[in-house]
Order: structure tokens, then C-alpha cells, then sequence
């Protein structure tokens, strides 16, 4: 006996554009901003990065799902609150792999719209901007999706490595900064997003990435700015990095479409190498270069619309960076960040 056909589903965008496509996820109605990312690999992470929290994410890849679900989670659910595509794979061929994206998908409770234009989509989505969405399937009542830090910032974790500790300020961290740390013999205290950390022993600081803007964080901007009166090293990654430049009195702004994907190619201006990076990016606002206070400078800058990347502190030891250099998933070309970090506390 075949099975069932899926249930008729639609996206409608809030400037009255409607896609047509059938449910394979859970059957749920949910609203949220509609992003699109451009990786061909790593859905299970982008699902599980708290960055994605509330917004629907819209995959630009014809065929997602075939490799099913390997657990490389970036944190212990799925946060985006709704997927998009074109196509979705019902069978997996994976041998870490344990179910298909379908079925993990409705194990969440995270409704699925396939047989979506995603081209035409997209292409909506960059001449207009970033929109609010709704994933309509039935009669479902919509369901909104909070998607603030604090919604997504845990509670106090300790990860032991080694002797030196870094206070990890956590505004939604992936999972792989942690990794990332704990690999270079350094134990990880993370703390959440609104804690006030100025007596807390650490070697150094590591603000992490997460969802929203960046400008809702008023009380990490001012825990920064007292963390800043010492020297202790600080690295921003992501939101972290918009925080640490409002914290030193620069501005930040929304993008038309965010930087969503794994193939961002970055140019490092204010460095040893004058070279290009491809980084692994997801986030929607960006830190206005022009407002960098005195002793601060542009690091890093994106090659396809010049949008800032990366700052320095000239003499003290605070850096940070707009893309992931812990990747997960993504290119590696950036990890050198984290050995760099790390040589600033011995």
C-alpha cells in the first residue's frame, strides 16, 4: 500500500508572497523571520545553532536530508523554528546515521515545507530583505518562537582542560567553541548571557555567538565594558563580536539579508597577511566600521559588500571576528583565531 500524500502546506511572507508546498515535518503552523542559507552541507548543525532561534530557515540547496541525521548537534535541540526546501530526502545513506531529516524533524515538533521554489524564494529575499514569515499547514493556530539570547543562553557549565580558564559569556554558544577550547587545553567556565562576571576568576574571555539584536543585550554590553578595564584577553565570536564593539562605543546595523552560509570569503586588512579567508557565517546585523572608536581597527572585511568582519585593539589584547572560526560546518581556514587566543593567556 503507498503511503499517504503530504498534507498541502505554504509560506507566506509579510509582504503577501505565498510558495506553495507540501508538510513533511510536524504538522505545525509557526511565524518567524524567513533567512535563507547557502551551505550544501551541515543541515543538522544550522538546524542546532542558537544563532537560528525563531527565524525560518530556508535551505538554497535543491536536495536536503540525503545523508540523514548524524548527531553533529550544536546544541541539544533543533532551534530554528521552522525548515524550508526544495527537496527532501525521506531516505538516508549515512553510516553515523540513525534516522532521516523527516523524521527527526517531526521528533522536535519543527514543521517542513518541500517542493518550495527556494530559487525563487531566495531571490525575493535578497532584491526585499529578510522578511517576517508564517509556515501555514492546515488550520493550525500560528505559533510565534521566542528568539532572544535569552531564551537560548544556558546556565552555568564547567568543561575541564587544562589549567588556564576561559569564562565563556554565553548569548546561545555553539557547541563547537567549547570543543574548540577544550582542545587547546584550556578549561571553559560558561556563564549565562546576563551574568555579571567582574569577580569570577578567569584567564580570559570568549563572548559567544548567538541570536537577535545585538543591542537587546544591554546587560552583557555592560559587563563587557567592565571587563574591558582590565587586560585580560577577550575574543568575540559572532553576536559576541557586535558586543564588544558596542561595549567600546561603536555602533552596529541590520543587514538587508545577513550573511547565512559556508562559503563567505573575508580579507584580513589589518594584519600580518594580507590574504582571503572563506569562513562559515550566519548572522543578520553588522558592526558599523566607521564608528570604531580610537585604538580600535578593522580586522577583517567581507569581499562581496565590504560589510566590517573583524576589529583589534591596537595595544590591548581584544579581537573579535563577525564569521565562525570554529566553523561546524564549514571551512577550517580560520581556527588559527582560537591558537592565537590561547597565546595571549600564557
Amino acid at each position: 500500500m503507498s503511503a499517504a500524500p503530504a498534507p498541502a502546506g505554504k509560506l507566506v511572507l509579510e509582504d503577501g508572497a505565498a510558495f506553495e508546498g507540501r508538510s513533511l515535518g510536524f504538522p505545525r503552523s509557526v511565524a518567524g523571520e524567513v533567512v535563507f542559507n547557502t551551505g550544501m552541507v551541515g543541515y543538522t548543525e544550522s538546524l542546532t545553532d542558537p544563532s537560528y532561534a525563531g527565524q525560518i530557515l530556508v535551505l538554497t540547496y535543491p536536495l536536503v536530508g540525503n545523508y540523514g541525521v548524524p548527531e553533529h548537534f550544536e546544541s541539544a535541540r533543533i532551534q530554528a523554528s521552522a525548515l524550508v526546501v526544495s527537496e527532501l530526502a525521506l531516505e538516508y545513506s549515512h553510516a553515523a546515521a540513525r534516522k532521516s531529516l523527516p523524521q527527526w524533524l517531526r521528533e522536535q515538533r519543527i514543521p517542513c515545507l518541500a517542493g518550495i521554489d527556494t530559487r525563487a524564494l531566495t531571490k525575493r529575499l535578497r532584491a526585499r530583505g529578510c522578511m517576517l514569515g508564517k509556515v501555514l499547514v492546515g488550520s493550525e493556530q500560528v505559533h510565534s518562537i521566542d528568539a532572544d539570547v535569552s531564551s537560548v543562553s544556558s546556565e552555568r557549565k564547567i568543561f575541564k582542560g587544562g589549567e588556564k580558564t576561559v569564562l565563556l559569556v554565553d548569548c546561545g554558544a555553539k557547541g563547537s567553541i567549547v570543543s574548540k577550547l577544550t582542545a587547546r587545553g584550556l578549561t571553559v567556565v560558561s556563564v549565562p548571557w546576563d551574568h555579571d562576571f567582574s569577580r569570577e576568576a578567569y584567564d580570559g574571555l570568549v563572548v559567544s555567538n548567538g541570536p537577535g539584536n545585538p543591542t537587546a543585550c544591554g546587560a552583557t554590553i555592560e559587563n563587557l565594558k567592565k571587563a574591558m578595564a582590565e587586560d585580560k584577553p577577550i575574543l568575540g565570536i559572532c553576536l559576541g563580536h557586535q558586543l564588544l564593539a558596542l561595549a567600546a562605543g561603536a555602533w552596529t546595523y541590520k543587514l538587508k539579508y545577513g550573511h547565512r552560509g559556508h562559503n563567505q570569503p573575508c580579507i584580513e586588512v589589518g594584519g600580518d597577511k594580507q590574504r582571503c579567508y572563506i569562513t562559515s557565517q550566519n548572522h543578520g546585523y553588522a558592526v558599523d566600521e566607521g564608528s570604531l572608536p580610537s585604538g580600535w581597527h578593522a580586522w577583517f572585511r567581507n569581499a562581496n559588500d565590504g560589510s566590517n568582519e573583524g576589529m583589534r585593539h591596537a595595544t590591548r589584547p581584544f579581537m573579535s571576528v563577525q564569521f565562525h572560526p570554529e566553523a561546524a560546518p564549514g571551512p577550517v581556514d580560520c581556527e588559527y583565531l582560537f591558537d592565537r587566543f590561547t597565546a595571549l593567556m600564557r
